[in-house]
């Protein structure tokens, strides 16, 4: 089962990079980022198991469809999109972002009552079950759009 579960078709893809200058500030997309120990430099992050927030690019269509409206990744409020791998397989695991930066997967990163006003009556419950994953940084390094998402060996 370890062997089964280590392994992924292809490394995954760095789609949209977001801050949050402060709390309730609109995420801003930008091209790159540098990753500190505490989370992405300029964001309003949350240090330690929170210090990034990643979601599935292939979530976001869901959430749409769910929410009867058009989801983005401004409106979810995550820091890093990323496609072509399964974050819901990787809880635990240690990630490999752009050419050194590495984060390991802590929690599902549940949503939160903005969803309502994002997306309207039953926001919460369409981005449930699709709202991502939080991740604490083990060594900081720059990220862009683009850059890969390998997953590191278990120690």
């Amino acid at each position: 089962m370890a062997e089964l579960l280590s392994q992924f078709p292809r490394p995954g893809r760095i789609e949209a990079i977001l801050l949050r200058p402060s709390r309730r500030a609109d995420p801003q997309p930008i091209d790159g980022a540098e990753l500190a120990l505490s989370g992405l430099v300029g964001d309003h992050a949350r240090p330690g198991k929170r210090a990034l927030t990643l979601i599935q690019a292939e979530h976001i269509p869901v959430i749409s469809s769910l929410a009867g409206r058009e989801a983005t990744a401004e409106l979810l409020r995550r820091n890093v999109v990323v496609s072509g791998i399964n974050l819901g397989a990787l809880r635990g695991a240690r990630l490999r972002i752009g050419l050194i930066a590495e984060v390991e997967i802590t929690s599902a990163c549940a949503p939160c009552s903005r969803m309502e006003e994002a997306l309207g009556r039953g926001g919460y419950n369409a981005v449930r079950g699709h709202g991502g994953w939080c991740a604490t940084v083990l060594r900081a390094g720059p990220l862009h759009i683009g850059d890969s998402v390998l997953v590191l060996p278990s120690t």
